[in-house]
């Protein structure tokens, strides 16, 4: 590595040549140390930039592209090579080292594959066994979830008019957090009782029933802004003032960062973040014995299989599966 680095920045033997032609064949020929590695960042910005427009035409979302492009930076800072020079070999010590060493999880590692793979696979065109022979298995493990009593606590504990309706909507809406945070006016179709999300996870649009509280509740809101674009637009650090005129829409750290202050002040120990009030959604929907499937469409799940995690957690399917187990064993053995 040291010697190539070397004689791609030495200058090619001229012969006798001396004076003013030497030094100016010099100059065409001779790479400084700064412009090989100047040329070498040229190339990965290249690639990167490859790399995102190659899953951009393939129809992927904005935060997973941003994830994967992360994923795969992280590997090159990782070796501190050329994305190019990374071998097979390297990936897999790569993986092992997160694993073992740093600790990685299995979604975690997921995530880090994916990028990766997709960067290897298709930008760069390499057709290793690695890619299908890895795997790891997806973590089976329950949703925290929260009783309407505890939602019911949080959201009435919240304490502006904004992280109030902000939570109200996410949960009452069953959405996921960008879902809301990037919620426009024109998304609301009060009339018929619906809201529109546009490109949901898997770049799924889906139409999600709006309870008149809800509806209520943002028209309260709403009239404290005014803002042509957004439902929830950047306060800005006037107290809201200029929310009217906001370009960007509320961002997720600061709802997220409303939520834990509040979290810590009512004393709750579960560990909650904005994705459990869907976790909440979904699993009371079921328990009003709403069908699965009708849940399965509001939520925006490509499969069954994802609507069908919240039968595990729901109070009233124990119950009742208790009830009917113990009616079995009473008819067969007394």
């Amino acid at each position: 590595m040291v010697s190539s680095y070397l004689s791609a920045c030495l200058p090619v033997p001229l012969g006798r040549q001396t004076g003013n032609a030497q030094a100016g064949r010099l100059a065409g020929r001779y790479l400084l140390p700064d412009k090989v590695k100047r040329r070498k960042e040229d190339t990965m910005s290249h690639l990167i930039k490859r790399f995102k427009e190659d899953l951009q035409l393939a129809g992927y979302a904005k935060r997973t592209t941003e994830s994967y492009v992360s994923s795969v930076l992280r590997l090159q800072r990782f070796y501190n090579k050329p994305l190019e020079d990374i071998s097979e070999e390297d990936l897999r010590q790569y993986w092992l080292c997160c694993q073992t060493e740093f600790g990685w999880s299995a979604a975690t590692l997921r995530i880090s594959y994916a990028g990766i793979q997709h960067f290897f696979s298709k930008t760069l065109v390499r057709n290793w066994n690695i890619f299908k022979q890895i795997k790891w298995k997806r973590e089976q493990t329950l949703p925290t979830i929260l009783s309407l009593q505890e939602v019911r606590k949080i959201i009435y504990g919240l304490p502006t008019l904004q992280s109030h309706t902000f939570y109200l909507t996410l949960y009452s809406l069953g959405l996921r957090l960008r879902e809301a945070t990037t919620l426009q006016v024109k998304d609301i179709l009060s009339d018929r009782g619906l809201v529109h999300i546009h490109a949901g996870k898997g770049a799924l649009d889906r139409m999600v029933p709006l309870p008149k509280i809800t509806l209520l509740t943002l028209r309260k809101y709403y009239k404290t802004h005014r803002n042509p674009k957004w439902i929830f637009p950047a306060l800005g650090h006037n107290g809201g003032k200029d929310a009217q005129f906001a370009k960007a829409h509320v961002s997720d750290s600061g709802v997220q960062g409303v939520l834990q202050r509040t979290l810590k002040r009512l004393g709750f120990k579960k560990h909650i973040h904005p994705h459990v009030f869907r976790h909440a959604y979904a699993t009371h929907l079921l328990e009003a014995n709403i069908p699965i499937r009708h849940v399965q469409k509001i939520l925006g799940h490509k499969t069954l299989q994802s609507t069908m995690i919240y039968l595990h957690v729901t109070t009233q399917a124990q119950t009742d599966s208790h009830e009917r187990i113990a009616k079995l064993m009473q008819g067969v053995l007394s």
